[in-house]
């Protein structure tokens, strides 16, 4: 783990530079929200990123029905797994497995839950331990352990990694509130004045 988080970090901190001209939005395959919300938020998070966790496991829940349930916001989420990361890749498949019977958010919040259970596994082991966290969640098991095995859904996962390198983010987590982009973790305070201010914009 340690290996990764420098390789990780390595790659944060010299990694490519960002393309002119890419909507961080376009083509995101999961999101809550109204699709015609005037406010547009884009979540790049990483399963393994502690900040991350901070955010979904006690921001996200009040932004969501203070904001996404009442129609003020569509939020949109991307996966950004660092170079090495092959277990995140693999979580952020199961999270699209799991968006197939209608629980991506219910599963992306116990990815983050269970960090410490699933962190170190790889291979058959990992996979053991996702498709029994889809079960916990009620989901089918047997139709989720069918879609992790054809890992149909990972060159989605590398489509959104791909962009977050091409668009030069330097970390997670990274939002992009209205089109601007914040960096780290944001305290639930500071997300109500931006989105605030991005609401009042738009009326």
């Amino acid at each position: 783990m340690v290996a990764l988080a420098l390789l990780g970090l390595g790659w944060i901190l010299w990694g490519p530079k960002g393309k002119a001209g890419l909507d961080p939005a376009e083509g995101a395959r999961f999101a809550l929200g109204r699709e015609d919300a005037p406010v547009v938020v884009v979540d790049f998070s990483n399963y393994l990123c502690p900040h991350c966790q901070n955010h979904a496991l006690n921001v996200l829940p009040r932004l969501k029905a203070e904001y996404i349930d009442t129609g003020k916001v569509r939020y949109l989420f991307r996966d950004f797994p660092f170079p090495g990361q092959a277990n995140v890749i693999r979580a952020s498949e199961a999270a699209a497995c799991a968006a197939e019977q209608g629980r991506y958010y219910d599963y992306h919040e116990v990815l983050f839950r269970a960090a410490a259970g699933w962190g170190n596994l790889t291979g058959e082991a990992l996979d053991r331990y996702l498709v029994d966290l889809a079960g916990q969640i009620g989901l089918e098991e047997g139709a989720f352990a069918a879609c992790l095995a054809s890992g149909r859904h990972r060159e989605e996962v590398l489509a959104d990694q791909k962009l977050a390198t091409d668009l030069g983010l330097t970390g997670t987590p990274t939002f992009f509130i209205a089109g601007e982009k914040h960096t780290g973790f944001l305290p639930y305070e500071e997300w109500k004045r931006l989105l605030d201010e991005a609401l009042a914009k738009a009326e």
